[in-house]
Parts: C-alpha cells; sequence; structure tokens
C-alpha cells in the first residue's frame, strides 16, 4: 500500500509563537499558541505493557475547544504534520492539532538525535553514534545496536484493530476538558484508518458519534489504494508469521535504516545546508539511487533523495515536487523550482521530539488496510478481525485531496464513501492536486503554493465549525 514514520519515548514541552491576546484575536489566530508533547495511556494489545500508549504531539491554544487529530502513513510520524500544525492553528480560531505517534515510539532510540538537533552535540557526533562505528572500528562503543529479526513477534497482531483502539484513546482525551468538537484525519494509510474509524464499531459506538469530520490526505478506503480479497489476506498474514514484523522500506536489512538515513539527511540539511555532504555521500551503506555522482551540498543530497525527478520510482511514498539539483558548482547545490522548499523538507525530517519517520512500521497494519478497503463486514473483514459495521451511518463532513500518487482513484474512493454512508456533496470537499502535487506536499508545501492549506481552512470554518453547520447526529 503506502507510506512511513517514526515517535519518540520521552516527553518534552516548550512555550511557542507567544503574542498578546488582542493583536492575536485580530489576526483571528489564537490568543496563546503552545506546542507540547504528551503520553496517552491506549488500551492493552499484544507485548508488553511497556507500549500500551501513544505519543501526541499538540499544537495550539490551551484554550481551544477544537481539535484536530491526525495519523500518519506508512513509515510516517507526528513530525510529518508539523508545518501544517503550526499554520492551522494560527488561521483557525480556537484550533488545536493533535499528531498521534504510534505505539512502536517506545522502540526507537532518538535521544542522541535530539541532543544534535538540538545543538548539544556535534553533527558527527551523531552520524557516528548511528551509522559511522560500522565502518571506523565500532567507535563509539556505545554505539546505536540495530533491532535484532523477529525480536519482537507479538507486533505481528499490530495491526488495525490496535491503531484504532490507540488512536480512540487519543480522540476520548480530545473531547474531555470542555472540548466537543474533534475532527479526524490523517495521511496516506493515516486517511485510510480515519475512513475506517468512522465506520468501526468500539464495544457497540460507531467512530463516527465522537467526530465532527473527516480530513483524508491523499489516501483513503472504496479503491484509494490496494485490496486483498479473502485468499490475499490469507497468504499475507501467514507469510507474515515467518517474517520480520516490520518494514524494511529500503531493503537494508534493519528496518529502522530509512528513519535514521531521514533524519541523519534532515539534521545535516537543516543545521549545515550548503555545507559539503561528503560525509554522508562517503558512507559505503548509502543506497546508490540517493547519491548523485559528484559532490554535493546537505540539502542538495537531501532533495535529490525526496524529489519525484531524481528519487527511486519505487518510493513514491516519499516524493516531493521540490526542484533540481544546481546544474553546476563544487559541491552543487539545490536549486527550489516546486511547490516544496528543500528548508521546509530539511525542517519536517530533521526535528525532534516528534520527527517523521516511524522507524518500526507493523506490515500487520498495511494488510489490514488493504483488508478493509471495502468498508464493510465481509469475509476478508473477518477474517482480519476488522469492525467495520457502521458505514452506511456515517454522517460527517468529508474532506478529501489528491496528489499524483494514486491520481483520481484517491478521489473515487472519497466519492464511494459519500455514495454508501450518509455523508452529502454539500457537506464535502474533494481537492484535486495530480500533477502538481506529489504524496508528501500536502505536508511540506510552502504555505502560499499549498493547496491543502488553501482549501482545509475554509473546510473546517465554513463546513465543520461553521454557524451554518450540518444537522447534529
Amino acid at each position: 500500500m503506502e507510506e512511513r514514520t517514526l515517535t519518540r519515548v520521552r516527553i518534552r514541552a516548550g512555550l511557542v509563537l507567544a503574542g498578546t491576546a488582542a493583536a492575536l484575536a485580530l489576526a483571528a489566530a489564537p490568543a496563546v499558541a503552545r506546542e507540547s508533547v504528551i503520553t496517552v495511556p491506549t488500551p492493552a494489545a499484544p507485548g508488553p505493557a511497556q507500549f500500551n500508549h501513544v505519543t501526541v504531539h499538540q499544537f495550539g491554544p490551551a484554550s481551544g475547544k477544537r481539535v484536530l487529530v491526525l495519523m500518519p502513513g506508512t513509515q510516517g510520524g507526528a513530525g510529518d504534520f508539523t508545518l501544517d500544525a503550526r499554520y492551522l492553528v494560527k488561521r483557525v480560531p480556537g484550533l488545536q492539532v493533535w499528531a498521534i505517534d504510534r505505539r512502536t515510539q517506545a522502540l526507537e532510540d532518538t535521544a542522541t538525535f535530539a541532543a544534535a538537533e538540538s545543538g548539544q552535540i556535534p553533527l558527527q557526533q551523531a552520524f557516528d553514534y548511528y551509522l559511522g562505528w560500522i565502518t571506523n572500528g565500532g567507535t563509539p562503543s556505545n554505539h546505536f545496536q540495530f533491532r535484532l529479526n523477529n525480536a519482537d513477534p507479538y507486533a505481528r497482531e499490530w495491526g488495525m484493530a490496535v491503531a484504532l483502539n490507540d488512536a480512540h484513546a487519543v480522540v476520548q482525551l480530545a473531547r474531555n476538558h470542555g472540548r466537543r468538537q474533534v475532527v479526524l484525519g490523517g495521511h496516506s494509510l493515516g486517511a485510510s484508518l480515519t475512513a475506517a474509524y468512522a465506520a468501526w464499531d468500539f464495544n457497540g459506538r460507531p467512530g463516527y458519534k465522537d467526530l465532527e469530520g473527516l480530513v483524508l490526505i491523499d489516501g483513503g478506503l472504496l479503491g484509494s489504494f490496494d485490496a486483498y480479497d479473502l485468499q490475499q489476506a490469507q497468504q499475507a498474514v501467514a507469510d507474515l508469521q515467518s517474517s520480520d514484523p516490520f518494514l524494511d522500506l529500503l531493503g537494508a536489512g534493519f528496518p529502522e535504516v530509512a528513519g535514521i538515513f531521514a533524519e541523519i539527511g534532515g539534521v545535516f540539511a537543516e543545521k549545515t545546508p550548503t555545507a559539503s555532504a561528503a560525509a554522508l555521500q562517503s558512507f559505503p551503506l548509502l543506497p546508490p539511487a540517493f547519491n548523485p555522482p559528484f559532490p554535493v551540498t546537505n540539502r542538495a543530497l537531501l532533495g535529490y533523495a525526496f524529489d519525484r525527478d531524481s528519487s527511486p520510482p519505487d518510493l513514491s511514498l516519499l516524493h516531493i515536487n521540490g526542484g533540481a539539483l544546481a546544474p553546476s558548482g563544487n559541491p552543487r547545490d539545490w536549486i527550489d523550482g516546486g511547490v516544496t522548499p528543500v528548508s521546509r523538507l530539511a525542517a519536517t525530517f530533521g526535528q525532534e521530539p516528534t520527527n517523521a519517520v516511524e522507524w518500526y512500521f507493523p506490515k500487520r497494519l498495511t494488510i489490514d488496510t488493504n483488508g478493509a478497503d471495502q468498508m464493510t463486514q465481509n469475509d476478508v473483514a473477518n477474517f482480519l478481525g476488522l469492525r467495520l459495521t457502521h458505514t452506511r451511518k456515517v454522517n460527517l463532513p468529508l474532506y478529501a485531496i489528491a496528489t499524483d500518487l494514486a491520481g483520481a482513484h484517491v478521489l473515487d474512493g472519497a466519492r464511494n464513501l459519500i455514495r454508501r454512508s450518509r455523508i452529502t456533496r454539500r457537506e464535502s470537499m474533494l481537492v484535486n492536486r495530480n500533477p502538481l502535487f506529489s504524496h508528501l506536499d500536502p505536508l511540506t508545501a510552502a504555505p502560499k503554493a499549498n493547496a491543502f492549506l488553501k482549501t482545509i481552512v475554509p473546510f473546517l470554518d465554513r463546513k465543520v465549525f461553521g454557524e451554518a453547520k450540518r444537522r447534529k447526529k
């Protein structure tokens, strides 16, 4: 199917975007905006109790009564939404944005990244901790340890039921303390989970009953992406029992490699954008597809790895429309030319305490999402243990945006959801940005060029939170 993500064990908080209440009120922005990362307890699932929580990166005014909860996609993390969240809480009155990092964050070792990104240690020290030790004789001695294959067999059960029960705990928390207007959304596979959540049966209560709207960012069900029949689902589950539980996106033999490379590239591009990327380019385990055949700067190396014109076609889940390498220079730099500036790409992938890649993405989640495609309690859903019993009752305002990843299929899936539910065209907003946008662009594009930001604000203002909102459930 698609996507990516990562997470964190530590909790850090800080105040940002300070300003006077009067000035911000005149601009229709929150009086005081802040960011914090919290831990939310979740229902028990297969595996040790230490995994029964998720981390949530919160943005917006403490007094906000409106909450947009967002879920990342395949191999994606809460950091995917940081740039969009900071924009939205300034433009939708009383809005908080809560970005979820899945329970797999408890497996990650990101403390050294956090130290490098805060300037506490040199970048080279972080590089040596995560990767450099492999080729320099094991220095430092306390270096990062790659996870052993099949070390966490219980994660083979971390599928849709676990992910949605965890998301349900977050939604319930968001509804507390006087907040009653909660919108659920997601990117890519996270959008597919959003559609499933609305139809899911939570111990007799439909998921849509706790929500005021749905936001599908380049994802969904009902034909948006792949679908499994019963035989395919059975084979996928059988294959999973004899393989590692987590996705190895780059085929490196260790699932965490994709996250480590992405964050190292992001940190170097953010901290020293125009410096030579020699340390990264000379590393023998850097996949050749991400390494230009000549010296480049740190930001050029990052842009080259993610831009749709230079990144491998089979990694379209990572793509942006960003620009190109400079035609000359030693090292060659990057020239912005699409909708995502390389600086925003670096800010997305070079951040803590939440980042934009999930090191350990459970394969079962993709299997279940493919099996949930029809949003009915059919043989596939029954075999996988899904609870998609309320599709025809869903009556929420629906937003969907499509990029070049799946083309028309994402919006076809949204239209199918409208036809099979009580959602109306009047309550919906469907946005087509194929072929201008690639898969990550709704998360990283500059605000002036970001069709997602331009359209989601009026959707939330008018169709969800406005005075003329649809009938109450």
